[in-house]
């Protein structure tokens, strides 16, 4: 499947800082070696480009984590997923999307993709960058609603 087309959902085109996420994700999947390190990658994409990007900036969210591991992963499961993640993930995002009538998919509908997909390690790749995801939900919700930078 390619994950710039989405054929479920009446075809709603991604937003250019989506695609950008997507491609730059969808590259880096191919070398993650668990579940963990492919949501890791995802916020590495993520952290620059579209709404999302803007708010993970405000909270000096950066691209290495603060801090290290020196525990085992927080999931007994950190297999990654299987298939084309990253297909998987637009293919979700356009859901979303679809549901709030957008014109097209924004780079907040990718990251509620993702924590569909990777649930609990969203968020401690996001505390392992010193925020939280009540955190960037909260800035999320205070900025200027604007779906060109979605």
């Amino acid at each position: 499947m390619d994950p710039f087309s989405l054929e479920d959902n009446a075809r709603i085109p991604l937003s250019q800082d989506a695609a950008l996420v997507a491609a730059l994700a969808g590259t880096a999947m191919p070398f993650a070696h668990s579940a963990e390190d492919q949501a890791e990658r995802w916020l590495r994409a993520i952290r620059l480009h579209g709404r999302v990007g803007e708010a993970m900036q405000a909270l000096g969210i950066g691209e290495a984590p603060l801090m290290t591991r020196a525990e085992p992963p927080a999931v007994d499961d950190t297999t990654a997923p299987a298939g084309d993640v990253a297909a998987r993930a637009v293919s979700i995002a356009g859901s979303f999307a679809a549901e709030r009538d957008a014109s097209c998919v924004g780079t907040l509908d990718l990251l509620f993709a993702l924590f569909e997909i990777y649930g609990g390690l969203i968020d401690r790749a996001l505390y392992l960058r010193g925020a939280s995801k009540d955190e960037l939900l909260a800035r999320l919700a205070a900025m200027e609603p604007a779906e060109s930078s979605f």
